[in-house]
């Protein structure tokens, strides 16, 4: 991680080459994913020199790989649409299994209240990110990967080099072979997704203290698909201590993972990763018979503290892109398109900074708005989704008011381009808080047993 180097960088400064001066740029982007790779494209387009660097090197393996159909916009707007779907899977809609239900319950994207995105992809994310990347750089970002930013040291005021341009900060990167460089930038975006350099750095990253997760995952090849057209949908299983995902890939493949609470993590005991995936796979009917002659085609891998946001979104010459400002967990698969939404954003108040620092105020004040909005309807649904009567609502929906239109295309991410369906969506609020004033001693019990659940442990287990 970034801090790790960093502090390696301070406590053993003789081994450290001296910094080569690189130059100066418009604006400097930390982080080769998603947001990254929106956002300096879209910066690039607009006229600024961007550099862009990524510690690992594409392609490289990530999590993550359930795409909605908001983004399929944004790959036309960046020019990768046609690559996009080359690598994808399509992905008409998603279902879900609930063990307190004796059906699957089926949701379309075609079923919106806007019915013109009707589908998404599903990819692998080594690919899908590689061509993100390699398209920032035919747009002209100076890209480098295998580059770590070991400091970033912003300037109040503002300094100005020998060609009178005036920069805000001074970034440090170290290659792998320690060659150090430093660059004049006169803005910084940290899209380092959840290395999130500046929020650790500074102190500004919070846990969620209402949903703690942490996700245990694999990739299963020869998994039974659904038939058809919907092989290509994800299926969400609810279980005891959480839920799990079953993702199928292009290349035959299925991601398989599971997402659950500090208390059940603690149980694993001694037990590999593996075994401890097995085991509770082995507690879910539906999925077992789908995984029963299926094998794992990578380690399985764990991943904690899903959820967490940082107290800013921004600063004078700064701001956070994507999961290096906020992570909730993955139910609705919204970690992209939030990543590459907060690309665009950040984009367009870049720009007005640059060019226009009258504005620069309100222009990241906008962005604060933009990229909270978010994340804010998609977590209220996240932290009551394995609630009984959330999970009650969903496999029985109904479409009063258009409710269940309204919750499709939330589903789908269309929560940016102005369809009516907040009405609706509040409608559907008040039908949870309805139902679970009427089942209230049922409903605080499950808040107790949920705050119990979320609490962090004492180690890892």
């Amino acid at each position: 991680m970034h801090e790790q180097d960093l502090t390696a960088t301070d406590q053993n400064p003789n081994h450290e080459r001296a910094a080569v001066d690189a130059g100066y740029c418009d604006t400097f982007v930390v982080g080769g994913g998603p947001g990254g790779s929106t956002l300096s494209t879209l910066l690039a387009r607009k006229g600024h020199d961007v550099v862009m660097v990524e510690k690992e090197h594409h392609p490289r393996f990530h999590i993550g790989e359930s795409l909605l159909p908001a983004n399929l916009e944004l790959f036309e707007t960046l020019g990768v649409a046609d690559e996009i779907a080359e690598i994808g899977i399509d992905k008409w809609g998603a279902e879900f299994v609930s063990p307190a239900h004796d059906h699957t319950q089926h949701y379309n994207f075609g079923e919106a209240w806007d019915k013109s995105m009707p589908k998404a992809y599903e990819v692998e994310r080594a690919e899908f990110d590689r061509i993100l990347f390699r398209n920032a750089s035919r747009h002209g970002v100076r890209t480098a990967e295998g580059t770590t930013v070991v400091d970033i040291d912003f300037h109040d005021p503002a300094r100005t080099d020998d060609q009178g341009r005036d920069y805000h900060a001074t970034v440090t990167t170290r290659d792998e072979a320690g060659n150090r460089k430093t660059w004049r930038t006169a803005f910084v975006a940290d899209a380092t997704g959840r290395d999130t350099f500046l929020a650790n750095r500074h102190g500004w990253k919070r846990r969620s203290r209402k949903h703690n997760s942490a996700a245990v995952f694999g990739h299963f090849r020869d998994a039974k698909r659904n038939p058809g057209k919907t092989e290509g949908n994800i299926t969400l299983f609810w279980f005891d201590h959480g839920w799990f995902w079953f993702i199928p890939l292009k290349n035959g493949v299925t991601s398989v993972g599971m997402v659950t609470w500090p208390y059940h993590m603690k149980s694993r005991q001694g037990r590999s990763l593996e075994q401890f995936l097995f085991d509770n796979i082995d507690t879910v009917p539906e999925l077992k018979r789908r995984l029963a002659d299926a094998s794992l085609v990578r380690d399985v891998q764990a991943t904690g503290n899903f959820s967490y946001s940082a107290d800013r979104t921004h600063g004078n010459r700064f701001i956070l892109v994507g999961d290096a400002f906020m992570f909730i967990d993955p139910v609705f698969s919204s970690g992209v398109m939030l990543a590459m939404q907060s690309g665009v954003f950040g984009a367009d108040a870049i720009d007005t900074v640059l060019r226009e620092p009258a504005r620069a105020k309100q222009a990241l004040k906008t962005y604060d708005r933009q990229v909270r909005h978010g994340p804010k309807e998609f977590s209220w649904f996240i932290y009551r989704i394995t609630k009984p009567v959330m999970r009650d609502l969903f496999m029985g929906p109904r479409n009063i008011f258009r409710v269940k239109e309204a919750l499709i295309s939330l589903l789908a991410a269309d929560i940016y381009r102005g369809t009516p369906i907040w009405r609706s969506i509040a409608t559907l609020k008040g039908i949870y808080y309805l139902t679970s004033l009427a089942r209230l001693r049922h409903s605080l019990r499950d808040w107790w047993a949920h705050r119990r659940k979320v609490q962090p442990v004492s180690q890892d287990s």
